[in-house]
């Protein structure tokens, strides 16, 4: 645990992890102009990203006016500073003036706070949020003294909104990419204002290509619009709501599927019985159909346990209603372990490559 308390007082680093997050402030009071980050590797091979000052700048000042952050808010610092959202964590803190908490990334970042400590800001993984919740609950007044909580890297289940409902603080689900700096929009996952529709920032000019994907541009790409392959429905020049990738798109008989829609519903009903498993839907080859819907289940035994199939056919139910009956998976597929991209989100590509792997042909 590494403490700064404001720029220029650098503490001792005691591990090769603090000593780079500190040559990267060293690096940001020096002025350096530009810095290469790599993308998280979600999508694809991780490539290498260069982003200027200025552009990081602006993410740091509009997360700080939109958040309502002044300069003397702590923020923890326990995201992976190797990748954009805990680079970005960083350069707030010394934007903003924020004293900054600094922990090495790992699945409960209070493990070894104090319950009486007091923090104004933070940003989260999903597994992080969830950790601190089923771990340590004593930890809850930490959270809830927060101006603010992030949560991104990877999409909240329907089961982790449900048990977040207990922070009194604000906690905000992110959309944002390293090309986009961070985040560009909001939506709240708590209280009376939840809402699964996303709000960008100010100065954030938002549009579709042909296929329903979204494009950005901001003060933070350098005004250069960011063409995305996310789908989402656009409801007007600042909301829309996130469907899914173009390229998970699942052609079943001639009907395209979206499967991160067909994963929401099954994971609301698997909510609904006190059961959570992550889960991928995807398109397996089939002679018949091109891509038979299959979904994916990550489970450590080979035998779900029997409240399974009630909250299958409910699950099935809604997916023949909301979506329609080509969309309802033909099979489950229990999985040992998903692969992982090295910020914790889920590999699609690399799960289904591996299932084929290891199965018989």
């Amino acid at each position: 645990m590494l403490y700064i308390p404001s720029p220029g007082q650098w503490p001792q680093p005691k591990t090769s992890y603090e000593s780079e997050a500190l040559d990267f402030c060293k690096a940001w009071q020096d002025g350096q102009s530009e810095f290469v980050l790599n993308t998280s590797g979600s999508t694809g091979t991780p490539k290498p990203i260069r982003l200027t000052r200025a552009q990081m700048q602006a993410s740091a000042h509009l997360t700080g006016q939109t958040l309502g952050l002044q300069t003397g808010d702590s923020a923890l610092v326990c995201l992976n500073i190797r990748y954009v959202a805990g680079i970005m964590m960083l350069i707030r803190g010394l934007e903003l003036g924020l004293p900054m908490t600094i922990i090495e990334p790992t699945s409960n970042p209070l493990e070894h706070v104090d319950p009486t400590t007091h923090f104004a800001f933070t940003a989260l993984v999903p597994l992080q949020l969830q950790t601190i919740l089923e771990k340590s609950p004593e930890k809850l007044p930490v959270l809830n003294g927060m101006k603010a909580i992030l949560v991104g890297g990877a999409a909240t289940s329907p089961a982790l909104e449900k048990s977040l409902q207990v922070i009194t603080a604000p906690v905000f689900a992110t959309y944002g990419m390293t090309e986009t700096v961070s985040h560009i929009a909001l939506r709240r996952l708590n209280g009376p204002s939840a809402s699964d529709v996303f709000q960008a920032l100010d100065g954030v000019t938002l549009g579709t290509d042909e296929r329903s994907c979204l494009h950005i541009t901001s003060a933070a790409t350098n005004f250069e619009q960011i063409q995305t392959n996310d789908v989402v429905d656009l409801l007007d020049k600042l909301h829309f709501r996130l469907l899914g990738r173009a390229d998970t798109i699942i052609n079943s008989g001639g009907v395209k599927i979206q499967p991160e829609l067909v994963e929401k519903r099954i994971s609301q009903a698997l909510t609904n019985y006190g059961l959570a498993y992550r889960i991928i839907v995807a398109g397996l080859p089939d002679d018949h159909l091109g891509q038979r819907v299959v979904a994916l289940i990550e489970h450590d035994n080979l035998v779900l346990p029997d409240l399974f199939s009630k909250a299958w056919e409910a699950a099935q139910g809604e997916i023949r209603q909301q979506i329609g009956r080509y969309a309802v998976p033909k099979d489950v597929i229990i999985v040992p372990n998903f692969a992982e991209t090295p910020t914790g989100k889920i590999d699609r590509r690399a799960t289904v490559a591996n299932y084929f792997e290891q199965s018989p042909s």
